[in-house]
C-alpha cells in the first residue's frame, strides 16, 4: 500500500470513529506503528487530524465519542488487563456503582464471581454481563436509553441516584488529563457520571493509554475528586503519557498499572541481542563474516517484543 493510500485510510478511520489508537491503525493498514506514527504526523501537519498519546483524533482539540461497535475494537488487550486489576479491588459484600463503557463492561464480567456484591449501574451492558450471576444483586437506574453506548441518561437516571451511598465508583470516559480530570463528549453522559461519582466514597477511573492526555468537551470528574487511576502498561512506553501519569500522581491520584507483559518482552529482546556474537571491527554485531552465509535465526520474538524492538529502533 502506498503512503497516500495509507493516509487516506487512516483519515477515513479517524473520521468514522472520532479516535483511533496507533495499534489499531497499524493493524488495519497492515504496517508498523512507527510507519503509522509518521503518517499521522504528516496528516496533522495538514490540519486533517490531531495527534493524541497513542492515537489520533478529529481536529479541534476535543475527541469525539465513538459508538459502541467502534469502541469494542479499540485497545481490547489493554481493557482486559485493566479490568482484571480493577476486579481485585472489589471485595465480598461491597456495594458499588459502575458506569457505562466497554472497559466497565469488561470489569462487570469479572465481578460475577464476587459473592454478596451489589452493583448499581446505568449501563445495560454492565447489567447484562451480571444477569446470570446468582450471588450479585444488580440495581438499574431509571432514565432514557442512549443507544450509542446502551446507557440510561437524563433526569430519571440522576434522580434515581439521589441519596445513594456506596463504597466505590468505577467509571470511564473519553479523555483524562491532570489539568482537567476525566471528560466525555456527551453532556447527558457526563451529568449521570457525576451523579454516580457523588454516591461513592472512592472514585476509580478506568482509562487505557489512548485516553491519557486526551480531552473532551464535558468534564465528568475533576482531578482532585479521583481516588485512583487504573491504566495499562503502554502508558510507560510513551514520554507524553508517562508524564501525564506522573502529573496525575503528583495531584494525589493513586495510579495502578495493569501489566501486558511488555517489560518481560523487552528484557527478552535485550538478552537475545546480548547473546549475539560480536564480529570484527566495521561489522554490526551478529553480521556474517566475508564469505560466510548468514546463519538462520534461532527463533522469533513474541509479538509484543517484536513491536517493542521496532518502537525502540
Amino acid at each position: 500500500m502506498f503512503a497516500a493510500e495509507r493516509r487516506q485510510l487512516i483519515l477515513e478511520m479517524v473520521r468514522a470513529n472520532g479516535a483511533v489508537s496507533l495499534r489499531e491503525l497499524a493493524r488495519v493498514v497492515q504496517t508498523s506503528e512507527v510507519t503509522v506514527r509518521r503518517d499521522v504526523r504528516a496528516l496533522e501537519s495538514e490540519g486533517l487530524l490531531d495527534r493524541r498519546h497513542g492515537g489520533a483524533v478529529l481536529p479541534g482539540g476535543f475527541s469525539r465519542d465513538p459508538g459502541y461497535p467502534q469502541k469494542t475494537h479499540l485497545a481490547t488487550a489493554e481493557k482486559s488487563a485493566i479490568a482484571d486489576l480493577a476486579a481485585d479491588m472489589v471485595e465480598e459484600g461491597d456495594a458499588i456503582v459502575v458506569g457505562a463503557g466497554t472497559t466497565t463492561q469488561e470489569l462487570a464480567r469479572r465481578l460475577a464471581r464476587v459473592p454478596g456484591l451489589t452493583v448499581v449501574t446505568n449501563s445495560l451492558l454492565v447489567a447484562q454481563a451480571l444477569a446470570h450471576a446468582n450471588r450479585v444483586e444488580v440495581v438499574m437506574t431509571g432514565g432514557t436509553l442512549r443507544g450509542s453506548n446502551y446507557a440510561l441518561v437524563g433526569s430519571g437516571a440522576e434522580q434515581s441516584l439521589a441519596g445513594l451511598r456506596v463504597t466505590k465508583a468505577f467509571i470511564s470516559g473519553s479523555g483524562l488529563t491532570a489539568e482537567r480530570g476525566l471528560s466525555t463528549a456527551n453532556m447527558l453522559s457526563a451529568s449521570v457520571d457525576r451523579a454516580l461519582v457523588q454516591a461513592a466514597s472512592e472514585v476509580i477511573v478506568l482509562a487505557d493509554h489512548t485516553k491519557l492526555g486526551a480531552d473532551s468537551m464535558f468534564q465528568t470528574v475533576a482531578t482532585e475528586a479521583i481516588t485512583r487511576l487504573v491504566t495499562d502498561e503502554r502508558t510507560l512506553l510513551d514520554d507524553l503519557t508517562s508524564r501525564e501519569q506522573h502529573a496525575l500522581a503528583d495531584c494525589g491520584v493513586q495510579v495502578s498499572v495493569a501489566s501486558l507483559g511488555l517489560a518481560a518482552a523487552e528484557s527478552g529482546a535485550h538478552q537475545q541481542a546480548a547473546r549475539r556474537p560480536a564480529g570484527p571491527p566495521g561489522l554490526a554485531p551478529g553480521s556474517p563474516l566475508p564469505g560466510q552465509r548468514r546463519p538462520a535465526p534461532h527463533g522469533t520474538l513474541p509479538p509484543a517484543a517484536a513491536r517493542l524492538a521496532e518502537r525502540i529502533r
